[in-house]
């Protein structure tokens, strides 16, 4: 196990490779900290785990259960490389993942591949990272460390909410869910949107401002971006009308 840095960082981010919002924020993110001079401590949260005890099959849309359990695995396999070569790796890691995945163009059949043997080996060798890491795929010794962090970024800012959660100042400072965004900014309007959401997120008092409707993640792999994207509804963390129950497909 390595030694860590007695430093605190500016930023945890609370991450699950998988989610599509958590992957454009941690964007938005890394051209904050570039531009502030912030660290960024990459953490985890888990979809599959925070989401044990309901039942996939009638309480989210068809394929969720498999995408929420290929982030699991790869955050295995993360925990693994934080364990043995320190933090420093995660940015990497966070990355590469996201790259090899929503950077995909749409209909490359890149989410079948997720979190396979093969994939975790393409990620691993992009962010410079021992490709045996894999090994941890399926290692489920390392799920209650990640449940632990899981519960440690919900204590933070309350249970009904998604991924990623973010803490400025941490242990003790601001924590919210998101901002759920569907693009990365530009330099100048991300750092115009961080002072917007601390100052918000800050204030006294101040618990929520939310709205359902969502345009489509502006991503290679969900058709690349348009200057008119459609929007969506959304409700529990998924496209309302998209349950088994909804779509006449429960068996």
């Amino acid at each position: 196990m390595t030694t860590e840095p007695s430093t605190t960082p500016d930023i945890e981010f609370f991450w699950d490779p998988v989610c599509p919002f958590a992957w454009i924020t941690s964007r938005w993110v890394e051209k904050v900290a570039a531009q502030r001079e912030y660290d960024v401590d990459y953490r985890f949260i888990s979809l599959r785990l925070i989401n044990k005890h309901k039942d996939y099959a009638t309480e989210f849309p068809e394929g969720y259960e498999f995408g929420h359990t290929a982030g699991l695995r790869f955050l295995r396999v993360a925990a693994s490389v934080r364990d043995q070569l320190g933090r420093g790796k995660m940015a990497a890691l966070v990355s590469a993942y996201g790259e090899s995945y929503w950077d995909k163009p749409k209909g490359s059949g890149m989410r079948t591949r997720l979190s396979t043997r093969e994939h975790t080996v393409e990620v691993l060798d992009a962010a410079e990272v021992p490709t045996h890491f894999a090994d941890a795929l399926d290692d489920e010794s390392w799920d209650q460390l990640i449940d632990d962090e899981s519960d440690l970024a919900l204590s933070r800012t309350g249970r009904d909410v998604g991924t990623p959660i973010i803490t400025f100042h941490p242990p003790d400072g601001v924590s919210f869910f998101g901002p759920v965004i569907s693009s990365v900014p530009d330099d100048v309007d991300a750092i115009r949107l961080w002072d917007a959401v601390i100052e918000l997120a800050g204030f006294p008092g101040f618990a929520e401002m939310k709205r359902s409707m969502r345009e489509v993640p502006q991503l290679r792999i969900l058709g690349g971006t348009t200057d008119a994207p459609q929007t969506e509804d959304w409700t529990d963390g998924h496209r309302a009308g998209h349950l088994p129950t909804e779509t006449g497909t429960q068996s």
